[in-house]
């Protein structure tokens, strides 16, 4: 009787403890599924780092590694079942339940890493289609954490549930064999209990490394997230870079062209203008020693009318150059001076008004106004076909506006999606480096409007202009 007590003791003992390795095996399992999901989020944020890209190849197939790793443990743990151990432990409906909770997760993951597998070009994972799944992996990865941490949890509790009740069964042996030899069966039951204790702290060890490893996890995952976030600010930085440096160089372009002007301007001015003004003399002088010769003073007249043209529209030419209005005395009078010129057109009326006063705005902020209002002007002589052409130049809402519009023939407004012309292209750059905006449209036989606004503040400013007379 005792011997078939003690054997079946030891028989039951060896089965449970045999059962409760196995167990073990399956909570490393879940707990390896952890580690793998953080490690799949990890090589993801990697393979859409810009700073990466060479390593992308080596990320791309280390990745492709760890999910078929985590694929397999997931579908084992879910049926319970370890292939290379031969394990195989039928999960309790509480972990199948916890399992299915955990199903949408796992299928984000699935299908994330599967698309992102899919990225054989480093530039196609810089895509906003993958950061969206590196996004949804992020987002599933923490309840995917939680729902792991409750399935090895209850596969923890089940075992020592399992556990207890071979306590209890052994305790029922031990003190049944007490009645029947009460010193025999302390001895011949003391290794068991030695190993279920040994078993026993086996499983405290695993709880304490588990908790351990995800704490490792979390603190990981924190790192990771500061990492992407320095990543975000350093991109958009660069970016920001990049346009502060292309500003630069536009401004650079446009003052070279205002200083060229400047240049023509001069040289019309105190070259060909002097000269011309001298034929013009040399001319007058000789009509003069010729008085009484008709056919002679025909000729000399028509020469110095001509003489006389010329001069006119070299000082026209220099002043739309650089208007010594406009360095001299500011935007205003030389808006009101570039409407008068344009009206002598008899075909063509323009008006100019305005509700600023005669107080000086910055000088490149001036330049700005005149060139855009100039460029309005003349794509509504020359293109639109404009019978009337106004400019209005005013302050509202803390923010300076110019309006330069006409009764020309318009055009379609699906023609601003298209590249656009030289002309718009400078008035628009010259608005956006002084942080303006710059707007046009059109309605085919009613006009174009050109409207620029900024914020408006007055500057007793230094202007370096070259002073140049362009009236002679």
């Amino acid at each position: 009787m005792l011997a078939i007590l003690l054997t079946i003791g030891q028989v039951l003992t060896q089965w449970r403890i045999t059962a409760a390795q196995d167990e073990l095996w399956i909570i490393r399992y879940s707990s390896l599924q952890r580690h793998q999901s953080q490690q799949i989020v990890n090589k993801a944020l990697q393979l859409t780092d810009p700073a990466k890209k060479d390593e992308y190849k080596n990320n791309l197939s280390e990745l492709r590694s760890i999910f078929v790793e985590f694929e397999r443990v997931h579908q084992e743990g879910r049926e319970g079942r370890i292939q290379d151990r031969n394990i195989y432990v039928p999960n309790s409906d509480s972990v199948q339940r916890l399992y299915e909770l955990i199903r949408p997760n796992f299928e984000a993951f699935q299908t994330s890493t599967r698309e992102l597998l899919k990225q054989n070009d480093a530039g196609l994972a810089l895509s906003p289609i993958a950061q969206q799944y590196v996004e949804t992996l992020l987002n599933n990865e923490k309840p995917f954490l939680k729902q792991m941490d409750a399935i090895v949890r209850q596969y923890t509790l089940e075992l020592r549930n399992k556990l207890e009740t071979l306590q209890h069964f052994e305790f029922y042996i031990f003190m049944f064999t007490l009645m029947v030899l009460a010193g025999i069966g302390v001895f011949i039951f003391r290794p068991a209990v030695h190993q279920l204790y040994q078993t026993l702290q086996q499983l405290i060890e695993v709880e304490k490394h588990t908790a351990a490893a995800n704490k490792k996890l979390l603190t990981l995952n924190k790192s990771l997230k500061d990492t992407r976030q320095r990543l975000f600010e350093a991109t958009k930085q660069q970016y920001q870079q990049q346009i502060d440096e292309q500003k630069s160089r536009t401004s650079y372009l446009i003052a070279g062209q205002e200083e060229e002007r400047k240049r023509l301007s001069r040289d019309l001015h105190d070259g060909l203008g002097q000269m011309l003004t001298a034929i013009k003399l040399q001319v007058e002088g000789l009509e003069t020693s010729l008085q009484g010769q008709a056919v002679q003073i025909n000729n000399i007249s028509t020469l110095k009318n001509l003489i006389t043209q010329t001069i006119q529209e070299a000082r026209l030419i220099s002043n739309n150059l650089m208007p010594s209005v406009l360095s001299d005395f500011g935007i205003i009078p030389a808006l009101k001076m570039l409407a008068e010129t344009n009206d002598t057109n008899p075909a063509i009326e323009v008006a100019f008004c305005t509700n600023l006063p005669t107080t000086r705005l910055d000088k490149s902020v001036e330049i700005m106004l005149y060139r855009v209002t100039q460029e309005a002007i003349s794509n509504a002589v020359r293109h639109a076909q404009a019978k009337r052409i106004t400019i209005e130049l005013f302050e509202k809402d803390n923010y300076l506006h110019l309006v330069v519009s006409d009764n020309g023939k318009g055009f379609k407004p699906q023609r601003l999606r298209q590249p656009m012309g030289q002309g718009i292209h400078n008035m628009n750059e010259r608005v956006k480096l002084l942080d303006g905006k710059f707007k046009i449209t059109s309605v085919p036989g009613k006009g174009t409007r050109v409207q620029v606004s900024l914020p408006y503040q007055s500057l007793q400013a230094h202007h370096e202009y070259d002073q140049i007379d362009a009236r002679g």
